[in-house]
């Protein structure tokens, strides 16, 4: 059964930083496709970064590039999401991602609010 818990959100004044996390079981985050997302109330799901398995590359929404680093830990099984110089725009609830054996799993997500 596959498993994701995000965390790491918070509160965080604008051009701050948050690390968040993702702890899965189930799957190995090392030889997966993964990815974070993140939602406002009243507006569709976002795409905010993704990274293939092995050495395979990332990619990441415009409005994030340059801040944003998705990365994942070999040996905890972790996928991270380090952001800094934090916008207003960034608020929302992170969600991890995993798309496994032609099926999209979600984690329950971790708030991240951006104000001063």
């Amino acid at each position: 059964q596959v498993q994701l818990k995000e965390s790491g959100g918070g509160l965080v004044q604008p051009g701050g930083s948050l690390k968040l996390s993702c702890a899965a079981s189930g799957i190995t985050v090392v030889s997966s496709h993964m990815s974070w997302f993140r939602q406002v109330p009243g507006k569709e799901r976002e795409f905010v970064a993704r990274i293939g398995p092995g050495g395979s590359g990332t990619s990441y929404v415009d409005s994030v590039k340059g801040r944003f680093t998705i990365s994942r830990s070999y040996a905890g099984n972790t996928l991270y999401l380090q952001m800094t110089n934090l916008e207003p725009e960034d608020t929302g609830t992170y969600y991890c991602n995993v798309f496994y054996r032609g099926h999209q799993h979600w984690g329950q997500g971790t708030q991240v609010t951006v104000s001063s």
